[in-house]
This record gives C-alpha cells, sequence and structure tokens, in this order.
C-alpha cells in the first residue's frame, strides 16, 4: 500500500476528471489524498464516499503574484510534510509546478505531472504572456527534472515540451489516450426528433464560445427550427474569459439557449443530435469523449488536443481553428444530411470504445507509477 497525494487547481476535477483513477487507486489499497482549492462540502462529500481524504490548499489557478506563489509552495510542503505520501501526482500548471518542487523539497520519494493543456502563457501573443512564458518555461525546466515520469495527452504538447527541452530526457514522457471516458457511465442514447447542436466549455474565448454563437446565429437565419445549447459558466478567474452582457446579448437574440453549468451532463448530452467544440486547443477534451461515448458526432478544430479525438468525415468533421464559415457548412452537413448524424455517431463510439476506455488510460498511469495496473495491460 502507497500513500498517494493528488493535487489540482480546480476542485471539481477531483471528482470529474480524477474520479476514476483515485477510486481505482483505493480500490487496490492505496491511501489517497485529493487536494485542491475550495471544495463544496458537497464535493468533499462525494470524495469521502469514494473513500478519499480531501485536503484544502490555498492556491490560486491564475494568479501571478510572486509572494501569494510562494505562500502556496511553502503551504505545499507543510502539507507533504503531515501526509508523508510516498507519491505525488499534480496535473494543470501550478499543482506541476508548485506541487513538484513542495514534493521535492518535503522528501516525497516519487513525484508525477500530468500536462493537461498549454494555457495563457504558452499560447498568448502579447508582451505579458511572452514574459510568463519564458518564465513558465523555466519553472518546468525545474520542476519536471525532479519527475520520474511525465503524463501527456496529446503529441503536440510532448513535441513542444521535448523542443524546448523542458524534459531531463523522451523517456520520462508517457503518452496517454486523453484521461478517458467511462464507457458504462456514458452509454449511446436515442437521437432527439429535431436537430440540435452542443457546446460544453467553461466561457471563455479560446474555447471557441464566440465561433459557435456566430455560427448559430448564421445556421438560424436559414433553419429557424434548429437549436444551439451551450452548458457551461462564466470563469471569472481566468483573463480569457467572455463578458455576461456577450453571453447575455446570444440568449436575447434567441440564437442561443444557455442551460448553465451541470453537474452530470448526459442529460444534455442525450437531447442534442450534434457535439461541437470549436476550441483554439486542448490538452485532450473530456467532453468530445462524452459525446462520442454517447454516440453523438462531434464537430472540432484542427488543433492541438482536438485533432486527436475524431476521424474528418468518420465519427464527425474537423476545421479550421477561429473559421466561422467551415464551422457553418459543416453544421449544415449535418442538417442536410441526418442519416450522417447516425453513421458518424456509431463510429464515434466505436473508436471510444478502442482508444479512450478510462480504464485502459488509467491502467497505463499505475502501471508507469508502480502502483499496479499490469494485469490491464497485459489484457
Amino acid at each position: 500500500m502507497a500513500r498517494v497525494l493528488v493535487l489540482g487547481s480546480f476542485a471539481d476535477s477531483l471528482v470529474l476528471f480524477r474520479g476514476p483513477l483515485l477510486t481505482e487507486m483505493v480500490r487496490r489499497g492505496h491511501q489517497v489524498y485529493a487536494c485542491a482549492p475550495g471544495a463544496s462540502a458537497e464535493l468533499r462529500r462525494k470524495l469521502s464516499a469514494m473513500g478519499v481524504v480531501y485536503c484544502d490548499v490555498a492556491l490560486q489557478r491564475t494568479g501571478t503574484n510572486p509572494l501569494q506563489d510562494l505562500r502556496t509552495i511553502l503551504e505545499l510542503i507543510r502539507l507533504c510534510r503531515r501526509i508523508r505520501p510516498e507519491l505525488f501526482l499534480g496535473y494543470t500548471i501550478k499543482p506541476v509546478l508548485y506541487g513538484s518542487l513542495a514534493a521535492r523539497v518535503a522528501g516525497v520519494a516519487r513525484r508525477y505531472s500530468m500536462i493537461e493543456g498549454l494555457g495563457f502563457t504558452f499560447m498568448g501573443s502579447g508582451l505579458k504572456s511572452r514574459l510568463l512564458g519564458a518564465v513558465t518555461n523555466r519553472m518546468y525546466r525545474l520542476a519536471l527534472g525532479y519527475n520520474e515520469k511525465v503524463f501527456f495527452l496529446n503529441p503536440d504538447n510532448l513535441e513542444l515540451f521535448l523542443k524546448r527541452r523542458l524534459l531531463r530526457h523522451e523517456g520520462q514522457a508517457v503518452m496517454l489516450n486523453g484521461i478517458g471516458v467511462d464507457l458504462e457511465r456514458f452509454r449511446p442514447a436515442p437521437f432527439p426528433q429535431r436537430i440540435s447542436f452542443l457546446l460544453i466549455a467553461r466561457l471563455l474565448k479560446d474555447k471557441g464560445v464566440r465561433e459557435y454563437a456566430a455560427a448559430a446565429r448564421h445556421i438560424r437565419r436559414r433553419h429557424p427550427a434548429v437549436s444551439f445549447r451551450l452548458v457551461g459558466w462564466i470563469d471569472r478567474d481566468n483573463p480569457d474569459t467572455i463578458d455576461e452582457k456577450e453571453l447575455e446579448s446570444w440568449v436575447d437574440s434567441g440564437d442561443i439557449e444557455f442551460v448553465g453549468r451541470l453537474d452530470d451532463v448526459r442529460p444534455a448530452l442525450r437531447q442534442c443530435s450534434v457535439y461541437v467544440l470549436p476550441s483554439y486547443h486542448e490538452g485532450m477534451p473530456v467532453s468530445v469523449l462524452e459525446a462520442m461515448a454517447m454516440g453523438r458526432p462531434v464537430i472540432t478544430t484542427d488543433a492541438p488536443g482536438c485533432r486527436e479525438t475524431v476521424h474528418h468525415g468518420e465519427t464527425g468533421m474537423m476545421v479550421p481553428v477561429a473559421d466561422v464559415d467551415a464551422l457553418v457548412r459543416a453544421m449544415e452537413y449535418f442538417i442536410q444530411r441526418p442519416d450522417e448524424v447516425e453513421r458518424c455517431g456509431r463510429a464515434g463510439r466505436m473508436l471510444a470504445e478502442q482508444r479512450f476506455d478510462v480504464h485502459k488510460v488509467n491502467a497505463v498511469m499505475l502501471h508507469n507509477m508502480r502502483l499496479g495496473g499490469d494485469d490491464e495491460i497485459m489484457d
């Protein structure tokens, strides 16, 4: 049995994205501590029911105050010394950087990280993002140097990390098929009678939310019966978030039906015909994998993380980033060919079964972290 500390920057992700992994660790007899800032009472209850101990940490996901970040590192060192884990796993930028450093200082023997995406400091083009990117590169090189393995969700991110020499050597890297999807929980469902589109995302510019709204406006001029739903929320801590007034304008025009935030996205996926994610970049989008598992065709972009999820013309359509006209054409393809909706949906489910089964993904992670998983890999 090992004592494991898992650190994230967004509390809900511990259940939404890491839940199956944490559950499997507990099932194998490991003592698991899950750490993040500001978990709700309901989330703490869910983790406790899974057999996971929750620890709150003062970590700002997007802040750039060096004194606050130093306090975070010191708090993480104290947390590691109190829990005394044998193994640390961090995901998202600050948990990877600060968690790896803190675990090293505190003497945690085995340290691992997951690179879920690149974020503002890698993708931005302004002076601030370039400066932050230079600092982040140095910190990644230092922090990941203390890791045994680093998990990547798509080859583009791995290629960038190797190009910038952020890993000690290529053998550190482990490529995963995303974080996987629970194929039992997300099962194929009948299609609605009227065609509808759905996007599930934090309301950030680089998720392609504006392109989705613009495409909806174009489509509804010619096909007023087609509906466009949007599930998500305004992430006020993120500099890339859209304005509330902009969201209200989409809703007031009748082009977008805003559902808000959902703890369980399966009802929304059942109500849609085609899932859409016009993102600029991803690690690998969980929402796309969930839509595929439920037998929905997907329209997404030819962008890192997104392009790995869809076989163009087979399980859905791939369009250029920030190209509203191409997005409109892809949507109209499915509007005009309802038989293709079902055909691509079936093919998407098959692809999810072949590549994105969460149990297979978790087995690879557990094997590389020396926590078991060898039997599933052999299978």
